[in-house]
């Protein structure tokens, strides 16, 4: 099975602008009941990121950071892991494990397609035991 038939779509992603603050990342959050949102890139050739509530905690809890002065850019994972949406889900799943990350972007010349997480992957497993 590949990538492609088990990722989130683009269309249902939270995409925010690099220079947005962190508590407009949160705000975006809660609204969209959601733990992660994309980061855009910054130019046609930058990288897309990925803001996590590991990243918020790690900058705002852990290191007193301000959110309303840090700007989503200077927290983020940059670039993303990511994986071609054509990529069989056990490859994609293999290095999820390996660097211990929940979430891939799904990315093929430089444009985003979607996110695959282990709870996608979670979910072909629950549906193939039943």
């Amino acid at each position: 099975m590949l990538v492609e038939n088990v990722m989130t779509p683009k269309e249902k992603l939270i995409v925010i602008s690099p220079m947005s603050t962190v508590r407009e990342a949160l705000k975006l959050m809660k609204e969209h009941k959601v733990r992660s949102v994309i980061v855009d890139k910054n130019t046609e050739d930058g990288a897309y990121g990925l803001l996590t509530f590991k990243n918020i905690l790690q900058s705002i809890v852990a290191e007193d950071g301000d959110i309303d002065l840090l700007n989503v850019y200077d927290i983020a994972t940059t670039p993303a892991f990511s994986v071609s949406a054509k990529l069989d889900v056990k490859y994609a799943a293999k290095m999820m494990v390996q660097n211990s990350i929940k979430r891939l972007l799904v990315i093929d010349n430089n444009e985003l397609y979607g996110i695959l997480t282990m709870t996608d992957i979670i979910g072909i497993l629950m549906d193939s035991v039943e």
